[in-house]
């Protein structure tokens, strides 16, 4: 059973909320989603949060006392009341020892944060932790082997911290599930705008493949009711579980999106899983293949490798303090609305339109946009 810690009071003023990683995707959906019923703080290194509801502090999360002088530090301890670590490498391009770094150790640094500021902590992790890579994939993907390795240490380090710990886990988080809106191009967003664009002959993976896609806002909803139920200790699984996608239904999304727009691509030709250390890889790695292809489909292919996977657990939204659950048709229409959205940012379909224009909407029976 989850541990509880009292709820802050509401009265008199709002409680203060640390949070990394506001830049990211997940992190302005956070803001989003908390900044009504805290005073939120953002750590951030490089990337400005650039958001009036917050106030931001330029720090590093590997620098002693996280670069921050003593005052200045001891200041903040006393302040925070919640800490929610979003930060995190996940670029897997990156060396594998920097991925390292950034998780486990940069996780260690928020946790002696917040043990001194006697808050609880909230881990945002990843719900593909439950499937390390076969040593194969790990040679061949370092950087992906890195990111889930270094996720579930740092989980570890959660758990045996001196500080009431809350580790989420969220599947691949995807743009807004009414607006399809996403602060950056996440891997795979580019891998559904490629299918779009008719760019991907081939995929790992069979039609029956689930892949776990979750809307940015109900992660973040979900976080949300978490931290303000007062919530203390306890693993959730922010995922679409047993009704996400199938790869299938997927392409037939991208594919149909892609017709409106011109003659309907052909559907990449699926590849076994067992098939694609055997038979893709090494073909896409040898001399003759073009090198811009090449990298291209390395990606996809460590992409979906990993988001394939069968998920070993049930879902957590919907149960107590933990958002609402996902059907099947919420998923299709926020896949919609992000191929939308998509098609209208840099290398998209069309040309932009203006913020304050509605997007198409779905058919609330078909699914299908309106024209």
């Amino acid at each position: 059973m989850p541990q509880s810690h009292p709820p802050h009071p509401t009265t008199g003023h709002r409680p203060t909320l640390l949070l990394t990683g506001g830049s990211g995707v997940l992190g302005r959906a956070l803001i989003e989603e908390l900044s009504p019923a805290f005073r939120i703080v953002c750590l951030r290194h490089r990337t400005p949060v650039d958001d009036p509801r917050v106030r931001e502090i330029r720090a590093d999360l590997l620098e002693p006392d996280l670069g921050l002088s003593r005052t200045d530090l001891g200041r903040l301890a006393a302040a925070v009341d919640v800490v929610v670590h979003s930060a995190a490498a996940t670029n897997w391009k990156s060396a594998p020892e920097s991925i390292w770094r950034a998780n486990l150790d940069g996780t260690a640094a928020m946790l002696g944060l917040a043990a001194r500021a006697d808050a609880p902590f909230f881990h945002i992790s990843t719900a593909f932790v439950a499937n390390p890579l076969a040593p194969e994939e790990q040679e061949r993907f370092p950087g992906a082997a890195a990111y889930l390795a270094s996720k579930t240490a740092a989980e570890q380090a959660v758990r045996e911290a001196p500080v009431p710990g809350v580790i989420l886990r969220p599947s691949v988080v995807m743009g807004d599930s009414v607006t399809g809106r996403i602060a950056g191009a996440q891997g795979l967003t580019r891998a559904l705008g490629a299918i779009v664009k008719g760019q991907v002959p081939v995929l790992p993976g069979t039609a029956e493949s689930r892949i776990d896609m979750v809307p940015q806002d109900v992660v973040a909803r979900a976080v949300g009711e978490l931290v303000r139920g007062g919530v203390a200790g306890g693993e959730y699984w922010l995922t679409a579980g047993a009704e996400a996608l199938l790869q299938r239904e997927v392409i037939d999304s991208c594919l149909e999106f892609a017709s409106r727009f011109g003659p309907r691509p052909h559907p990449p030709r699926l590849i076994p899983l067992e098939s694609v250390h055997r038979l893709l890889l090494p073909l896409i790695e040898g001399p003759a293949f073009p090198e811009a292809l090449r990298r291209r489909f390395h990606t996809y292919a460590e992409l979906l490798l990993v988001f394939q996977r069968a998920l070993p657990f049930e879902s957590s939204l919907g149960t107590p303090h933990c958002g609402t659950p996902l059907a099947k048709g919420d998923l299709e229409r926020a896949l919609l609305r992000n191929l939308t959205a998509w098609s209208e940012g840099p290398g998209g379909l069309r040309p932009h339109r203006r913020a304050s224009d509605p997007l198409p909407q779905p058919n609330a029976l078909t699914g299908e946009l309106a024209s």
